[in-house]
């Protein structure tokens, strides 16, 4: 499939390059000209995303629209790109809310708007770039270089400490990378000297070297989830970035952390993955509660969002490492989840903060009769984050606890806990920014929602009640993929004969429980 003539994942991958650079060439005062061409890029670049969903055959577990082309071939390194049912929902994700945040920052960035938005569609090409990759040096590009612009969005257009806690997130962010860099090339001569995923990823490589690489991957990816304790980086980054860079460093960048553990530490190192999970799970159950807790004492609107990444996050590690079809399906299910939730509370929050310039949830109260329309929008992605049936959060949630009980029933009893003090903080902070009397003066002058931002916020409520009511398609075209991944863990160290049954036995379960969650 091509687009214009040229293969559909490289054009989907650079279109935003290429809008990035007729954005430089647009002359400096042509502001709005400017706004108008970057949101035009996002948008097709979403229609084009779309076009995946078209020709993507459903029930096939291997990689889709194929690109393959020698990069530098005495090192055996390849321009390898592919889909599969693991990255396609997360590059439609990715393009969505691009387009979004692009739209939500037309009159909050005024200053220096030419690289703004060059800057955004720049970090979407990297996003693009490392959900698509199916070569690990050029994976490991697109790793690298999507904190460049991302660095710029924090450290040029973000709050008072931007500089503190830009530099803080491209630290933490490299200290991993280069160590998952040693490990990419260790793969390269162990594995026969290749960075093709796909012949990796059919080795079985000693127990031994299975243990140091799957650890350097997975502290790069920890990092990135952010996994207790390597979260600090997120809380600073979130308060300090624009609201469009909040909304892609929670709607995408966090999913790059928990995506490199689907597709390369899990297939790559089952072994080693198998030997890992306790720890994994314990971590996962500690950033549940602590973000739970944590969240509920915040001040601030934003950093309670932001803390709740790391407690709705560390579900998504549970599902993962429950080893099961459903859990993983409802961790993958959970990461588009969140980036909708969370990103959604990011707009809601920014809209707010461009009224009254002020986040702190004392300075508010009573807005439900001053900005009703918002209140009403705020309580719907309020509600889809905490899980309520009806809307995406439940789903996501209901596949990893039913998933992850069967297999890790401790890990999954204290993991529950998060569910009720997630809904705890959420209503809380909703009822003291929203109910009760005005007790600001300043408050009693604030306008309800203008076009552009019911432009912004409708397509995002949308998805939120689609996926909630009818998550069937979404489902059907990740689990062959999915339960790849499952029996390629499962089988790590085991006898044929044990696999199979364990497999069917999860598989069996997946079906009543999707059906519950969606009809299927």
């Amino acid at each position: 499939m091509t687009i214009l003539g040229i293969p559909v994942l490289t054009a989907i991958t650079f279109l935003p390059l290429a809008g990035a650079v007729v954005l430089c060439l647009v002359p400096r005062g042509e502001e709005a000209w400017i706004r108008r061409i970057a949101f035009g890029v996002g948008v097709l670049d979403f229609l084009w995303s779309l076009w995946l969903l078209q020709g993507f055959v459903v029930g096939e577990a291997g990689y889709q629209f194929q690109e393959r082309q020698q990069w530098v071939p005495g090192l055996k390194i390849g321009y390898f790109l592919g889909v599969d049912g693991i990255s396609l929902w997360l590059v439609l994700l990715t393009t969505f809310l691009t387009a979004i945040a692009i739209l939500s920052s037309f009159a909050a960035v005024t200053e220096k708007v030419k690289a703004y938005y060059a800057c955004l569609l720049l970090l979407e090409t990297g996003m693009l770039g490392v959900f698509l990759a199916l070569d690990l040096v050029l994976f490991y590009v697109f790793w690298e270089g999507m904190l460049i612009p991302m660095y710029f969005l924090i450290g040029v257009w973000g709050g008072p400490r931007r500089i503190y806690a830009t530099v803080k997130f491209v630290l933490y962010t490299m200290a991993g990378g280069v160590l998952m860099l040693v490990a990419i090339i260790a793969l390269y001569f162990l594995g026969g000297q290749t960075f093709d995923l796909t012949q990796l990823a059919a080795q079985d490589f000693a127990p031994g070297a299975q243990r140091w690489l799957f650890a350097a991957f997975a502290l790069a990816f920890a990092i990135k989830v952010p996994m207790w304790p390597f979260h600090t980086w997120l809380p600073d980054a979130h308060v300090e970035a624009p609201t469009a860079g909040s909304v892609i460093l929670a709607g995408v960048l966090l999913k790059m952390g928990t995506y490199g553990f689907l597709r390369f530490a899990l297939p790559l190192f089952p072994g080693a993955t198998r030997e890992f999970a306790p720890l994994v799970l314990a971590l996962a159950v500690i950033g549940i509660l602590y973000g739970a807790l944590v969240s509920m004492v915040q001040p601030d609107l934003k950093k309670l969002v932001a803390y709740s990444s790391v407690s709705h996050l560390g579900f998504v590690m549970l599902g993962m490492f429950a080893f099961t079809v459903q859990g993983v399906e409802g961790s993958l299910l959970q990461m588009i989840n969140h980036g909708l939730s969370t990103g959604g509370l990011f707009l809601l929050v920014g809209m707010v903060y461009e009224r009254r310039h002020s986040r702190m949830i004392a300075d508010f109260g009573g807005l439900w009769g001053v900005m009703p329309v918002f209140a009403a929008l705020f309580l719907v992605v309020t509600l889809s984050s905490i899980g309520l049936p009806g809307l995406n959060g439940f789903v996501g949630e209901f596949l990893i606890l039913s998933g992850a009980f069967g297999a890790r029933p401790w890990f999954t009893a204290f993991a529950t806990l998060g569910v009720v003090l997630g809904a705890v903080y959420m209503l809380w902070m909703f009822q003291r920014v929203v109910f009760g009397v005005v007790t600001h003066e300043e408050n009693r002058r604030l306008r309800d929602l203008t076009p552009r931002e019911y432009a912004v916020l409708i397509p995002v409520i949308a998805a939120i009640v689609w996926i909630g009511i009818y998550p069937d398609p979404v489902l059907r075209r990740m689990e062959p993929s999915v339960r790849a991944v499952v029996l390629r863990v499962n089988s790590a160290g085991r006898p044929a004969a044990d696999i199979s049954p364990a497999l069917d036995s999860a598989s069996a379960a997946a079906s009543p429980v999707a059906a519950a969650a969606g009809g299927r």
